[in-house]
């Protein structure tokens, strides 16, 4: 009788346990962040994009670098929550951020902490940049841009506040501004690479950067040295970020930053550079497809104003990976951080080889060996009206080819190769063809944006060859840093 009298109080604690055992489970797994979708972090990469397009200056090597310093302040802010995954902030290259500790009595609402880190340094990254104009097309102005990043900001705001307690959305919105704040003053550190969106062409001897191309490209009489880079007319006055090579890298360094040797000039017909400078006269001028001229546009984006630029369209790539891959918030925030910190290497490296080698385009040797004058690049700006535009940097190796290559394979690291996607990056532009493209793997896509480049008419194969080879190589290295545990 005794036990039956207390069946009903065992039961009620049972229940009371159960209750109390599920509640702590749910409390634990709230605070993981893999339990958010990957919606925050999507948007705020959608408007970096929105504003790279207008962004003069940051292409092609800032955009990379202002990627590589937001999106690694978000991994660290929040690997808290990422139990699967290492911090990487007292790796020898990262230690100098010096990211504050984390309390871990503190409860977070992971989306506010994303939101804080990625709106504090988008908006720095941003602060003095001035932006494209043009009585064509649709474009931002620099107070536009820091208001679209305040709306962001506070309407992710107002809603997380709907979703979680005032105490939680405060300690978060502190801890992800305490770690942007670090990130930015270590950014800040790098004398090459901090605001060099404001000198293009580091022409600025009053702060040691001053780059003569003419003393590597010009003989005494003025005559451009075979098979040197000269500037071409999208920046008839030098070279686009000619020290890129000496901003800071994340896994690759001083021993890494030269690709392979191009093979040597010669201007004999019949020899492989004659060829190979043939083979881009005869596919981007005299015998250009439709199919060729679409591939060549579809992954060009190096104009201001019109797409976002040739690094960033890797992370539209990615962003559509992801969410066709309906990932979670630590899984995105990961691949964009691996994907970004990539980036920035790749454009250090890259730029690094093309101003050691100061490789020609095949523009100057179509039309100075081959005896072609007429010859343009099929690539016009339909805002400005400039036509047959070569970048404004030497050939080799390619920057869209190291971009390219490497970064779908930097993507592989976390998707995998065998990925299936639809690129719509441009569906429905007017300006020029831009329908959606599928890919089965995801090295196909990168092998067709890094040899895009030839009938574009701006680099020979080799460029291509070898800018996919060297984009792999950096990649790897930043792969095998130790994100996870």
């Amino acid at each position: 009788m005794k036990l039956m009298k207390l069946l009903p109080l065992l039961v009620i604690g049972m229940l009371i346990f159960q209750s109390c055992n599920r509640t702590e489970q749910e409390e634990t797994s709230a605070n993981l962040v893999k339990s958010f979708d990957n919606k925050v972090l999507h948007d705020w990469s959608e408007l970096f994009l929105r504003i790279d397009k207008d962004a003069l200056g940051f292409r092609p090597t800032p955009g990379p670098r202002a990627l590589a310093y937001i999106n690694w302040a978000t991994y660290e802010a929040c690997v808290p929550g990422m139990p699967e995954y290492n911090s990487l902030k007292n790796l020898p290259q990262f230690v100098e951020a010096n990211i504050p500790d984390f309390d871990t009595k503190q409860t977070m609402y992971w989306p506010e902490v994303v939101n804080e880190v990625q709106s504090y340094l988008m908006s720095k990254m941003f602060e003095k940049v001035d932006f494209f104009k043009s009585d064509k097309g649709s474009h931002l102005t620099n107070a536009e841009v820091q208001q679209l990043i305040q709306n962001l900001k506070i309407g992710n705001e107002k809603e997380f506040l709907t979703k979680t307690n005032t105490v939680t959305f405060t300690n978060s919105k502190a801890w992800g501004e305490s770690v942007a704040r670090a990130v930015w003053n270590w950014s800040t550190t790098d004398k090459w690479g901090h605001e060099a969106y404001l000198n293009v062409l580091s022409n600025d001897p009053a702060k040691g950067q001053f780059y003569d191309w003419r003393k590597f490209s010009l003989d005494a009489q003025g005559n451009r040295l075979p098979g040197r880079w000269t500037p071409t007319n999208d920046n008839p006055d030098g070279g686009m970020f000619p020290y890129a090579g000496k901003w800071r890298t994340f896994a690759n360094f001083e021993s890494n930053k030269i690709c392979r040797a191009p093979m040597s000039y010669d201007d004999k017909p019949g020899s492989r550079y004659f060829v190979e400078n043939e083979e881009v006269y005869n596919r981007a001028f005299t015998n250009l497809t439709f199919d060729e001229e679409y591939v060549g546009q579809f992954w060009s984006d190096d104009l201001f104003g019109l797409t976002f630029s040739p690094p960033s369209r890797l992370l539209s790539c990615l962003d559509q990976i992801m969410v066709n891959d309906n990932s979670k918030l630590d899984k995105a925030i990961y691949a964009t951080a691996l994907l970004c910190l990539a980036l920035n290497d790749f454009g250090v490296c890259c730029w690094n080889s093309k101003f050691y080698y100061n490789v020609e385009r095949p523009e100057h040797f179509i039309k100075d060996v081959m005896k072609h004058p007429e010859y343009e690049p099929p690539l016009d700006h339909p805002y400005t009206g400039v036509k047959g535009i070569t970048p404004a940097f030497p050939a080799y190796p390619s920057g869209h080819s190291t971009f390219g290559g490497g970064g779908f394979y930097a993507i592989a690291q976390v998707y995998g190769n065998n990925t299936r996607f639809t690129d719509r990056c441009h569906e429905g532009r007017t300006e020029f063809y831009g329908a959606p493209k599928t890919y089965n793997t995801l090295s196909e896509a990168g092998t067709e944006e890094a040899l895009s480049r030839v009938p574009l008419g701006v680099h020979i194969r080799q460029d291509c060859v070898e800018g996919i080879r060297y984009g792999i190589e950096i990649a790897s290295r930043v792969a095998a840093l130790p994100w996870k545990k």
